[in-house]
């Protein structure tokens, strides 16, 4: 006879598998979709009269004269960038142009930066330059100068031995290993042309960066002189994938530097929920044998969340409705409704963020600018424009009901000023646009800042699976210029050959984690976010103001426009950081330290410095 002990184990058992049960119900939820929460944070966006950049910018003082000059093409270049760099890292200037302007008294500022290829035009103050920097001062030569008897004379003061007239090829910077984050590797150069003077340098000279190649030619340094200091840059390449490059340069000048960064890394899906994307089928056949919807259901979203889970991404997916041609305004609403809920609810389920692409894939250009290049057409009016971006803000509202979506991502990064104009004037509840960094054809080109009108920019600094050579400099680069990185992937890069599709899916996702885990373990304190938190990152950034008064032993930061938090990175050329009041530091490589700065007053002290 069976007692009622006896029947114990199997209830236990039955208690036992509903609790597995349950447990792998919610393991397949968080994975495949809803229930979701997703939580922006109350202090994502910062509420108020917010000032502009430019609004920023003009309230700094002028401590940097910048000497440029306007009738050569390359030290135009350099200038457009220089002057950037110099508003993203806070430093008020006062520019020069040397070809109409007179030359005020170097005693007025702080530093100096020189962007001229001949010292022709300065001739007469080269000497007062000199004896300004012995006294103190600090110099900048930003560009590759040729030689002639001006710079001849003042050569050996600059850490110069021997030097001619020709220069030598840079098909790579290797980068000291305590110079930059992602330094002791270098970096390829596409494009590369003799853009270095093929120098040596005295023993006192301290190389930052050189030639990957056997004559490892000097590209960065510093040398002190009397009380004051010289920073040569030799590498001549004046476009926005360095910043880094000049911005890491400038910051050796003082004994001290602090800047703000924005301390973000976000990865957008573009076109993502989307319908099934158009391409060439043959290498998802060739390699899985299945449909190019069962391969993004199987094979693709599955690689995708372990590479998230594996890094602690979040990703923010950017909806784009249906791929039909309508620019006339009138809208056909999705009823192929359940692709976007499964892969929309699994993407916010995991932490991401849903955001706004478009109706259509036509940017929003209207028709007075004419068809683009890119073979999109152009749309009949702003209303319009306005009726497709509504429909899509109610498509999505629909399938993800309370969940706060703010940013925009314009097709194939057109935008037109219409179209810009009208989703500010008409659709506040996007914050910010998410379109390019650097030029391209056509494309709404961006910096990190808040515009004129408050809308938030935020550019991509990287896109794809395979990144080699611009891009890897590029990200490299934005690592020490800002701190960032803001890459964008699209679904169908596996379908379209010119992006990398004919190696495979298994050999892009290999080279997509192989950037990610270098980003990883290069910069481990970048912060995940998404989209909206990323821009909210970027509101704070741009309008933190450093105020840095150094003492002997000490370093004393107050930061106007500080709200609840802020990031700045510091380099401490004289002496080593002690306790610090009113933030966290961490050292990101050699005297190069990340701040996250929990009040508007910081103290720094300074161990072994007495100046």
């Amino acid at each position: 006879m069976k007692t009622k002990k006896d029947f114990f184990p199997l209830k236990e058992s039955l208690v036992i598998l509903l609790i597995f049960v349950v447990i792998a119900g919610l393991l397949l939820v968080q994975k495949n979709g809803r229930p979701y929460n997703v939580d922006q944070g109350k202090t994502t966006y910062l509420k108020g009269n917010v000032p502009s950049s430019n609004k920023v910018f003009k309230s700094l003082k002028k401590e940097t004269l910048l000497l440029v000059d306007g009738k050569n093409e390359s030290s135009r270049e350099i200038q457009v960038e220089f002057e950037q760099i110099l508003k993203d890292m806070k430093m008020g200037y006062q520019l020069i142009d040397v070809s109409t302007d007179k030359i005020p008294s170097f005693s007025t500022y702080q530093k100096v930066v020189v962007l001229l290829p001949h010292l022709e035009k300065v001739s007469s103050r080269v000497d007062d330059l000199m004896d300004w920097t012995h006294k103190g001062g600090q110099v900048l030569f930003g560009m590759t100068m040729s030689q002639d008897k001006y710079l001849a004379p003042i050569e050996q003061k600059l850490g110069i031995v021997t030097s001619g007239y020709t220069n030598t090829q840079v098909n790579s910077i290797f980068i000291d290993n305590e110079f930059m984050i992602g330094g002791n590797r270098d970096y390829v150069i596409d494009e590369a042309f003799d853009s270095a003077r093929a120098i040596t340098l005295s023993k006192d000279s301290k190389i930052h960066a050189w030639t990957g190649d056997e004559k490892k030619t000097p590209l960065i340094w510093e040398r002190e002189y009397g009380k004051g200091k010289f920073v040569i840059d030799n590498f001549g390449l004046y476009n926005k994938a360095v910043r880094g490059l000049y911005a890491a340069s400038y910051s050796l000048l003082t004994d001290v530097t602090a800047y703000p960064v924005i301390n973000g890394s976000t990865y957008y899906l573009d076109d993502f929920p989307a319908p099934v994307p158009s391409g060439n089928a043959d290498y998802i056949t060739r390699d899985y044998n299945m449909t190019v919807s069962d391969f993004y259901t199987n094979i693709w979203w599955p690689d995708m969340l372990k590479l998230a889970e594996k890094y602690q991404i979040k990703y923010t997916g950017v909806v784009i409705e249906n791929y039909e041609n309508a620019v006339n305004g009138s809208t056909v609403p999705q009823t192929d409704l359940e692709r976007f809920r499964y892969f929309g609810d699994s993407l916010l389920a995991n932490g991401g963020e849903i955001g706004y692409h478009g109706y259509n894939h036509q940017p929003y250009n209207l028709k007075n600018t004419g068809e683009s290049d890119h073979g999109y057409l152009s749309w009949d009016s702003t209303k319009a424009m306005k009726s497709s971006l509504k429909e899509l803000i109610r498509f999505t509202d629909e399938l993800f009901p309370g969940t706060p979506k703010s940013v925009y991502v314009p097709p194939s990064n057109i935008l037109s000023r219409e179209g810009r104009s009208m989703i500010v004037k008409q659709f506040p509840r996007i914050k910010s646009i998410a379109s390019n960094y650097f030029p391209g054809e056509q494309a709404y080109v961006q910096e990190f800042e808040i515009a004129d009108d408050g809308m938030i920019e935020q550019p991509r600094t990287t896109s794809g699976t395979i990144l080699q050579g611009y891009e890897t400099m590029a990200a490299f680069s934005e690592m020490n210029m800002h701190f960032v990185n803001n890459h964008f992937i699209h679904p169908d890069d596996a379908l379209d050959k010119d992006r990398g599709a004919a190696h495979g899916w298994a050999y892009m996702f290999k080279h997509l984690e192989r950037h990610v885990s270098w980003l990883e373990k290069t910069a481990p304190s970048m912060r995940h976010l998404t989209g909206s938190q990323l821009a909210g990152a970027v509101q704070r950034y741009a309008v933190l103001k450093v105020n840095q008064q150094k003492t002997a032993g000490e370093l004393a930061l107050d930061l106007d426009n500080f709200y609840d938090k802020a990031y700045l990175m510091v380099r401490i050329n004289k002496g080593k950081p002690g306790k610090v009041s009113g933030g966290r530091l961490k050292q990101l490589t050699g005297n190069l330290y990340l701040l996250e700065a929990t009040s508007s007053k910081i103290s720094i002290k300074l161990i072994g410095d007495n100046k």
